[in-house]
């Protein structure tokens, strides 16, 4: 890379749950005012977070974009391995002096792909920045229509896929994510808690599904499945 030609920014947009209308007004300027969008997966236009995207701003259409693959698999060296290549696809366009916008599922902070992307950027000295989206469990509980803290209550945010033994531990409320592959195990350990149980499955998107009761939830509820469960009163 020429001396004179600054490094592009990454960015790490969120956009949100899947409703357009829930996109943030700086995730659409972003993309708006930028020419490179980077898209989780194979196909970027299949992607669900370009589809959010798109329905907020079409122009992203016109853009480049550019498919980042994330494998699915739990195979450690995989994954690093996919994570060093989404970095290195990234990292040349910000050598060209190229900012990249990362579009991701709800927020940017929240068990995020781009959260290993980002460490390996900074660590090789490029500047990224995060764009906070709404994330899926405030707008699964503002669709169920709860509160997810009152007073002094505590919110646990936990991956279901790794939780499914014993009981839940702390006092508070709890959001339980990324159980879809787990759920039976979920509900059978959520049955033993005394807890008020509801989920909402593809929040937000046109095939949503709301749950009221732990009974409702199916063992196969899908990947964009999310539940929480309140202490009862």
């Amino acid at each position: 890379m020429s001396g004179n030609i600054k490094k592009g920014i990454a960015y790490g947009v969120g956009v949100g749950p899947g409703d357009p209308e829930l996109m943030t007004l700086k995730a659409c300027r972003l993309i708006r005012e930028n020419d490179v969008i980077a898209v989780p997966g194979k196909d970027p236009e299949e992607a669900v977070a370009y589809k959010i995207a798109a329905g907020a701003v079409p122009e992203i259409a016109d853009k480049e974009l550019v498919p980042v693959y994330m494998p699915m698999v739990r195979d450690a060296d995989l994954i690093a391995k996919a994570h060093r290549q989404a970095a290195d696809i990234i990292e040349k366009y910000l050598d060209e002096g190229k900012n990249v916008i990362y579009i991701t599922l709800g927020d940017s902070t929240i068990y995020c792909t781009f959260s290993y992307i980002q460490h390996i950027l900074e660590a090789d000295g490029y500047t990224v920045e995060l764009v906070s989206g709404i994330p899926s469990f405030c707008a699964a509980a503002a669709r169920l229509g709860v509160s997810l803290t009152e007073w002094q209550e505590p919110l646990h945010v936990i991956p279901g896929l790794h939780n499914t033994e014993g009981t839940l531990e702390w006092p508070g409320n709890y959001v339980i994510m990324k159980s879809a592959s787990k759920t039976r195990e979920v509900k059978e350990m959520l049955g033993r808690s005394g807890y008020d149980v509801q989920a909402v499955e593809n929040c937000s998107m046109d095939n949503e599904k709301v749950y009221r009761s732990l009974e409702e939830i199916p063992d196969d509820a899908g990947y964009f499945s999310l539940i929480i469960a309140k202490e009862s009163k």
